[in-house]
């Protein structure tokens, strides 16, 4: 496909270029990613036999880089511009055998480096060490999957005393930071790149605002790049959040309340606002929490309520578009109404690519209707 190239990695520890027979035999590679969960991938390739040898073993089904565990890295070149799409480790194969020549199948199926901070539940203690010290070191301990810590310190941090209490973990690690994330209303997640080979473990309060990327435009003619779209507006998703806490440190019974959401508004009429009168309310009963971290898991199930209130999905034309989608970044829709037109979320991307075809099947979301910028990036 003209301006789009594909590159595929693979290996024990330090990925290598696939060999000829690999990208011969490569039939496509289909890469989900998700703001909730892990991001997947799917490698199929036509296989067959041939030569002696083939006629006990099709050759790729025994190659040793293609064994479950091993690291594989797809890299998307577009226009010029390489960017890393997926880091991940094989955690599936499946071979589909064919009465007819060449229609065999073996598919390869994995998940991001994460999949491999879930794989050993440990009973650890931390004495004197805050939520920030324990998530570095966590992360540093998967540095041969090239993870790279970026921890946003959060507002307030309360650093045990050894002789009061220990952090104790009995999960595994990847829960056990996405725990500690929690408690402040922050977000675990891994995204590959930018280097080949790297991968940034970013812990931290969700990130809503940014620079948007080229917009998503449909029925505008030639500058048309999406299709397939459908629409959903929820209003009743957004809540807050009332109740009590006893206050860890002074051990006083202290009200709990969300009012109001703290992310930028992607809309003029966010539904949180529109539904005053009837709006849900969802009850605290955590305990065991400091003030500022029962006021943060508050204020983020309040957030979130309100990320999902509209949602779209559609198909994007890769070559038109010029570029990759990106998760969790910004993105501006054009050409579907005042209602609908504007800023939007990128929540889901599902990229498939085969000879000759890339589309990107993307889901996008925000707080409510009617835009709020009068121009986007085109």
């Amino acid at each position: 496909m003209r301006g789009v190239n594909l590159m595929l990695l693979l290996g024990p520890v330090v990925p290598m270029p696939a060999p000829r027979l690999f990208t011969e035999s490569l039939e496509s590679v289909e890469v989900t990613q998700s703001d909730e969960g892990r991001s997947g991938f799917q490698i199929v390739f036509r296989v067959g036999r041939s030569g002696s040898s083939g006629l006990q073993e099709y050759q790729l089904l025994a190659h040793p880089l293609l064994r479950t565990f091993n690291r594989v890295i797809v890299v998307v070149t577009i226009n010029g511009f390489p960017r890393v799409l997926m880091d991940g480790i094989i955690t599936n194969q499946q071979f589909s055998p064919s009465a007819e020549a060449g229609q065999a199948s073996f598919t390869l199926t994995g998940e991001d480096v994460s999949v491999m901070m879930d794989r050993k539940t440990k009973s650890e203690m931390y004495p004197a060490q805050d939520e920030t010290i324990i998530v570095n070191r966590l992360v540093l301990s998967y540095a041969k999957y090239g993870l790279v810590p970026l921890v946003i310190p959060p507002p307030s941090l309360d650093r045990p005393i050894p002789v009061e209490r220990s952090p104790t973990q009995q999960v595994t690690d990847l829960q056990y930071i996405k725990d500690l994330a929690a408690r402040f209303g922050y977000v675990f997640f891994i995204v590959p790149g930018p280097a080949v080979g790297a991968n940034l473990a970013y812990w931290g309060p969700p990130i809503r605002v940014g620079i948007p990327q080229k917009a998503i435009t449909v029925n505008m003619g030639g500058q048309t790049n999406a299709t397939s779209l459908s629409f959903q507006h929820n209003p009743l998703e957004p809540k807050v959040v009332e109740g009590q806490v006893q206050d860890r440190v002074t051990n006083r019974q202290i009200p709990v309340r969300s009012f109001t959401t703290l992310r930028v508004p992607l809309s003029m009429k966010g539904a949180l606002n529109l539904i005053a009168p009837t709006k849900q309310t969802e009850q605290f009963r955590e305990s065991g929490r400091s003030l500022v971290q029962a006021f943060s898991r508050a204020q983020a199930t309040t957030d979130q309520s309100i990320d999902n209130v509209v949602t779209i999905s559609g198909e994007l034309d890769t070559v038109r578009y010029g570029n990759l989608l990106q998760l969790r970044q910004l993105v501006g829709l054009r050409g579907v109404g005042y209602s609908y037109d504007g800023l939007y979320y990128v929540k889901r991307v599902n990229h498939t690519i085969r000879q000759g075809e890339y589309k990107q099947n993307f889901t996008i979301t925000r707080d409510g209707l009617f835009t709020t910028v009068p121009i986007l990036p085109v």
